[in-house]
Formats: structure tokens, C-alpha cells, sequence
């Protein structure tokens, strides 16, 4: 998914053909020609869930569902500012927004639960202003809330929503401006901070869902991370106005032991010719680190495929600012 610049509708989907190793783009506007203003304004998310591709469409405050073989749209779900997506027991849950972007009077945000049957909103839950990634342990709906259109006053929780009754049952502290939420297999979140992009760094917490409560801060920025088996392959982004500049770096996590690893999942230099790395995966059966780049952020974007040992396999050229990414099985 290439989220392409804000106001421009240049949101674009790619598919990636592992049998054939042919890359075809733009797949959703050449299947779906009637859709006058294609796939629409910034993608924001993307997910697989039974026989439907899920598209998150965030200026354009909408969820489009399509058929996963074909890329053909099956239906569009109208949710203002909406964010990310994930799935359980039948059920899409989406983080929104709500208000218009960049209002920093907008209410709060909210989760909107899905029936991916009917592929209509049944009902949904206030949580922070502004939330962003979620993740699902057990019967628990943990979402990360920013407050990022109020600098001033950023939010600093996570929102836990029990599923059963659909209801927020704690906000846990942890820091501000939060947005990447991810879960190990042990039963721990991994919640980044953005920091304010002055004075407070980025930093990464681990959040034990037993306790809900934060155990374990590392002092790195982390800007997207993908939990593979024991190992989260990292990557940090991070800008700083005081400098103007920003400071990337790429690491691996054990989440097993929850310690930083002395080596990188890039080793043969690559990472040199990534201006801006914006999206990573790795492939589930591979092994393979997926990192994209979006480069200016005006122009097509890089999509790198490294090997379990970190050397460049290939690279192809992307839409505008790729991101996101959905594998697909036969």
C-alpha cells in the first residue's frame, strides 16, 4: 500500500507476484476503472482477512473492501479520519480519528467494531484523542493514543478495551504521542513514543498484558517495527526541529529476553541508499525483511527485499510513499 501525498488521491495499491516475481502497480485503479478518484486520499493501513483485502483510507474517510483474488471493490465503509485496522473473531476493528485533520479541537477518537459479514459498523468505543496502532491478546483490544494534533497537550496512554463488552476498561500511562503498537507471542506489547520532536526523544516501552502495566523502556527511537518468532527488526526515523535533520538508524530486538541485539538485519550497506525508510515486514515463510523508502515523499518510492543474512535479494520501484503491507496465501 503506497500512501501517497496528502490532497493529491494518489493512494495506490501494489501487488507483488512471489511465483512470478512480477510486480504490477497501481493494481486497484486497473481493476476498478470506474472509481473516478481511484483508490483516494493517503492510505493508512491495509489488511487480509478471510477472502477480503481491507484498504484504510484515511483523508478520504473510508474503508475499502475488496476481493482478495481480484482486487475488485465489494464495498465501501464510511469513517471519518480513520487510522488503522485489525481483526478478531469475525470482527474489523478500526482506530479513528474523528474530526477533520489537524483540528486541534477534534473529539475524542474512537474504535469502530466491524461484522466482516454484513461489512457494516455495528457500534464503537471512545478511547484517546487521536489513536493510532492496536493490537488484540486474549479477549483485550489495546490502541495506542497520540494527541498529535495538540502538541501542547499530547496524549500518553493506552486504551484497553475489553472485547466482550466493548468498553474501555483502563488507560495505562505510558508516554507521549504514542503510535506504533505491536504484540509478541509472549504476551507483551511493544508502544512507541514519538516523543515531541524537540526535547523528549523517542523511546520504546514493553507493555506485559498480564499486569497492564509498562515493565521494560528502551531509550531508542523506533518509528516501525515487525515481531517476527523471538526477533523485531527495527527501524527509527527520527526528526528533530532543533537540528533539522533526521536520524536514522536500523536495529533487531529478542523479545524472548527482550534485550537489543548486537547486529543489523541490513549487513551489506544498503541501508546507505535508503533515504527514508517508511514501511517494514517480514515475509512469514522466507524470512525476508521487506523495508520501503519513500524517498522525497512527491516521487515513486523503493520497495528492498533482504535475505535472513541482511544482503540485498532486489528492489523494485513503488507508487508515492509505500508503506504498508498485506500478505496474501494460495
Amino acid at each position: 500500500m503506497n500512501e501517497g501525498n496528502m490532497n493529491m488521491n494518489k493512494a495506490s495499491l501494489d501487488y507483488l507476484d512471489y511465483t512470478t516475481g512480477i510486480y504490477r502497480r497501481n493494481i486497484y485503479n486497473e481493476v476498478n476503472p470506474e472509481i473516478v478518484k481511484g483508490l483516494g486520499d493517503v492510505g493508512n493501513d491495509i489488511g487480509v482477512y478471510g477472502s477480503k483485502l481491507y484498504v484504510v483510507v484515511n483523508v478520504s474517510n473510508k474503508i475499502e473492501v475488496l476481493d482478495v483474488k481480484t482486487g475488485k471493490r465489494i464495498k465501501q465503509i464510511n469513517i471519518t479520519n480513520c487510522r488503522y485496522i485489525t481483526f478478531n473473531q469475525g470482527k474489523a476493528y478500526v482506530s479513528a480519528y474523528l474530526g477533520t485533520v489537524g483540528d486541534p479541537n477534534a473529539p475524542l477518537g474512537i474504535v469502530a467494531q466491524i461484522d466482516t459479514g454484513s461489512l457494516t459498523e455495528i457500534k464503537r468505543v471512545n478511547v484517546g484523542r487521536q489513536p493510532e496502532e492496536m493490537a488484540i491478546v486474549g479477549q483485550k483490544l489495546y490502541v495506542a493514543n497520540s494527541g498529535g494534533y495538540s502538541p501542547q497537550k499530547y496524549e500518553r496512554t493506552v486504551s484497553v478495551i475489553d472485547l466482550n463488552t466493548f468498553s474501555v476498561t483502563k488507560q495505562i500511562d505510558v508516554a507521549i504521542n504514542l503510535h506504533r503498537l505491536k504484540a509478541d507471542k509472549y504476551g507483551d506489547l511493544y508502544v512507541t513514543s514519538r516523543g515531541n520532536y524537540f526535547d523528549i526523544p523517542s523511546k520504546m516501552f514493553v507493555i506485559d498484558t498480564k499486569t497492564d502495566q509498562v515493565k521494560k523502556t528502551f531509550n531508542i527511537a523506533v518509528n516501525n517495527l515487525a515481531i517476527d518468532g523471538d526477533v523485531a527488526y527495527y527501524y527509527g526515523s527520527e526528526w528533530n526541529y532543533n537540528e533539522a535533520k533526521y536520524t536514522i538508524t536500523y536495529g533487531m530486538l529478542n523479545v524472548k529476553d527482550e534485550v537489543i541485539l548486537n547486529q543489523k538485519f541490513i549487513t551489506d550497506g544498503t541501508e546507505k541508499s535508503i533515504t527514508i525508510p517508511y514501511g517494514i515486514a517480514v515475509h512469514p515463510i522466507t524470512r525476508e525483511v521487506l523495508v520501503t523508502d519513500a524517498k522525497n515523499y512527491v516521487s515513486p518510492g523503493t520497495l528492498y527485499c533482504f535475505d535472513p543474512s541482511g544482503k540485498k535479494k532486489w528492489s523494485v520501484t513503488t507508487g508515492d510513499i509505500p508503506a504498508h503491507f498485506a500478505f496474501v496465501y494460495k
